[in-house]
């Protein structure tokens, strides 16, 4: 869609080195996708973490939590670059309400920068595939898939291909802010449709936030039932 390929190219689009300032405390030194580097010091990275959902755990803690070793989750692993606090979560909301693209590039420049290690050391996705929303909500709604602009960002940085329509959403399912994990679970059955592309490959499955991992849950099992080799997750931020 042309409305689309312009986001895209606005997001993706560098920013002038000569007028750039940081979106946090508006100064102009050492700015790097947006930010300066003090304010990078002070973005809430998540720490340790649930390899299969990405919740953060206490230091001393195993390497999953207590949720996915009694109920494993269908993706190998879910990764987020930071926790959704101040000031990632409030980017997250400007990007994702207020069609503020510059704080959505700068979010996901800094994040395929600082996951991309963790990706390079476990086995690369073949592809990214993002989080998909339901037409109707994306054409008439939001405008735009924050989830897709996110992944075009990771694929350059990864050099990884993007696939956007490997995964459909067929179910105009309700909101899923105020429900809780059992709830969304339920509103998402059979709400997500994978297409043969993503048979044999390990896919790399891209959202904005992790809250409950019911919804990547949902859109991993449906990549696994086409065929999909493998499904990691990755995402800006997750919460607590």
């Amino acid at each position: 869609m042309p409305l689309l390929r312009l986001l895209g190219q606005v997001l993706t689009r560098p920013l002038d080195k000569h007028f750039a300032c940081c979106l946090l405390c508006g100064s102009g030194s050492e700015v790097q996708a947006g930010v300066c580097a003090s304010c990078q010091c002070d973005l809430p990275s998540l720490g340790h973490a649930c390899i299969g959902c990405a919740l953060p755990l206490a230091a001393t803690q195993d390497s999953h939590c207590a949720a996915c070793i009694q109920r494993p989750p269908p993706q190998a692993s879910s990764v987020a670059c930071w926790s959704y606090a101040y000031p990632v979560a409030q980017l997250v909301q400007r990007f994702k309400y207020q069609r503020d693209f510059a704080a959505g590039r700068t979010l996901a420049e800094l994040a395929a920068q600082e996951l991309h290690p963790q990706v390079q050391q476990a086995s690369p996705p073949d592809i990214l595939v993002p989080v998909p929303m339901h037409w109707r909500k994306q054409l008439f709604g939001r405008g735009y898939n924050q989830a897709q602009l996110i992944a075009d960002i990771f694929g350059d940085y990864w050099r990884i291909p993007v696939a956007a329509g490997a995964l459909r959403k067929i179910a105009a399912s309700d909101s899923q802010q105020t429900l809780s994990r059992a709830q969304r679970r339920k509103n998402l059955a059979h709400s997500f449709d994978a297409g043969a592309q993503v048979k044999d490959l390990h896919v790399g499955l891209v959202d904005d936030v992790i809250t409950t991992g019911a919804t990547q849950e949902a859109a991993a099992q449906s990549l696994l039932a086409a065929g999909a080799s493998r499904v990691s997750v990755y995402a800006l931020a997750r919460t607590p």
